[in-house]
This record gives structure tokens, C-alpha cells and sequence, in this order.
């Protein structure tokens, strides 16, 4: 089965991303994910930018791909007009396939009127908006802007454009599979969700109440058509990841989350 991880964060080198891939049991290079794709067949990676909305500084591998970020590194200091026009420099690339937003770690509602320009170039080059649900890996961020019912008005008022819930709003994931249930134009991945090492077997079973209510919430959409995997690389170890997704998932649905809805949404045209 071909397999797209819908959802990565691709800094190698970098220290702090080293010691995640590090305790994952990864190495944070190319080479490495490289390779470790290959033997899992992950044929693609979309990439979710940080830092930077500057076109020289998104320079990816091929299997790769990529979400312009706007994240709360590239917004200290700075207002979303700023640099306009290199996000749409990002957009008209054919390896970029979208936006990825960060509300909660930057503290604005993805409602403020100051992501409409945002939200009209994405209209324009028909590539959907990726926003950041649910908690945070630090402490210093705000949840409330983060909540998946955030998404719902965004949606509504912007019927045209794709948005994906990324790590489909945990842990309010009732609430995210309502939003995603109600809205046509919104689809989830479930990234971010394993940290590290994990021994699935025993995760099941001291966290049966968690994953039954994960699994019953992903159900609750038609037919898996709106899941993606991925998975936050260099968070999780990548072959456990697949594991605990196939648990999740039942078996009939599973091409559709870890490759065909990714395909289709992010428009990869990958066979």
C-alpha cells in the first residue's frame, strides 16, 4: 500500500528537531527519511512550513512537498500583509500546495480579518488553508485560538476554499469531527499524536478509553473520505505511527487515509 504522510516538518540538522528524531529512533537528515520512506513506501511528504514565508528558504526534495507556514516565528513582530506577495510567490509553485496556519501559538483567531488576503490567494490558486488544532507542545501558547470550533466560521464564510484540521483538533475531538461532518470544505489529518517510542501494545491497552473515543470520532465521518494520516515528523517513530493509524482505521478504509485523500485534497496527482 502507497502511503502519503500528509503532515511533516522537514528542518535537518537542526538541533531541536534532532533530539525529537533522535528520541523517536530517527536520524534528522534527508538521507534518512529518505531511506526510511522508501522501506515503508511512503511515496510523498507535505511538509509544513516554519519560520520563514521567503520562497529561497522552502527548497525541498523531490518525494517532497510543501505548505507555506505562517507561523508564529515569521509573525513576531510582523503583520500578516507584510510579505503578501512572497506567500503568493510560494502559491503559483507547483511543489507548494498550500498554507499552513498556527493559531494558538500565535495568539489570533484565523477569523481576524487580517488572513482575508491570505484566504483569497488560496481561493485564487485553488490550494487549501492547513491550520493547527488542538493543544500545543508549549506551554506559552493559547488553546482557546486553537479549539477546532474556530475553524467552523472560517469555513462557513469561505465555502470555495479547502481547510484541513491538522491533528484533527485533539484532544476536542468531538467537536472536530462535528466541524469537519457540517462543512464540505473541511477534511482533518491525524498527525502529532504519538511522541517518541511507543509500545502500542501496552498504549492500547492503558489508553483504551482515548483510542476508543479517537476511533469512534473518526467514524462518525462518511466514510473516512476526510482522514488523512501523517505524521509530524521527527515527533513519532514513522513505522509505529503506520501501526497505530492501521489500528484505528478499519481495513477497507485504510488506502483512503494513507493515500487517496491526501492525493485528492493537496491535488498531488500522484498514481
Amino acid at each position: 500500500m502507497k502511503i502519503i504522510d500528509a503532515h511533516l516538518h522537514f528542518c535537518p540538522e537542526e538541533a531541536g528537531f534532532s533530539q525529537l528524531a533522535e528520541a523517536a529512533g530517527h536520524e534528522n537528515t534527508e538521507k534518512h527519511l529518505q531511506q526510511i520512506y522508501d522501506e515503508l513506501g511512503i511515496v510523498c511528504g507535505i511538509v509544513m512550513g516554519n519560520r520563514t514565508v521567503d520562497p529561497k528558504d522552502h527548497q525541498y526534495p523531490p518525494f517532497m512537498r510543501y505548505c507555506i507556514g505562517i507561523d508564529s516565528f515569521y509573525l513576531d513582530g510582523k503583520q500578516v500583509s507584510d510579505s503578501i506577495d512572497q506567500i503568493e510567490e510560494n502559491l503559483r509553485r507547483p511543489q507548494c500546495v498550500g498554507v499552513k496556519l498556527y493559531p494558538g501559538y500565535f495568539p489570533m483567531y484565523i477569523s481576524d480579518p487580517a488572513y482575508e488576503p491570505v484566504y483569497e490567494l488560496a481561493r485564487t490558486y485553488g490550494k487549501p488553508v492547513a491550520v493547527h488544532t488542538g493543544e500545543t507542545s508549549t506551554p506559552n501558547a493559547y488553546l482557546k485560538y486553537s479549539h477546532p470550533m474556530t475553524l467552523d466560521e472560517v469555513a462557513a464564510d469561505h465555502p470555495g476554499i479547502q481547510f484541513v484540521m491538522c491533528h484533527y483538533g485533539n484532544p476536542w475531538l468531538m467537536d472536530a469531527a462535528a466541524v469537519v461532518s457540517k462543512n464540505d470544505n473541511v477534511a482533518a489529518d491525524i498527525s502529532g499524536m504519538l511522541v517518541g517510542r511507543v509500545n502500542l501494545d501496552m498504549l492500547f491497552e492503558e489508553k483504551q478509553g482515548y483510542l476508543e473515543s479517537l476511533k469512534t470520532w473518526m467514524g462518525y465521518l462518511r466514510e473516512y473520505d476526510d482522514i488523512m494520516f501523517g505524521t509530524d515528523w521527527p515527533l513519532a517513530n514513522l513505522a509505529e505511527y503506520i501501526e497505530f493509524v492501521s489500528r484505528l482505521v478499519p481495513e477497507k478504509y485504510q488506502e483512503k487515509v494513507f493515500f487517496d485523500n491526501a492525493n485528492r485534497i493537496y491535488r498531488l496527482d500522484l498514481e
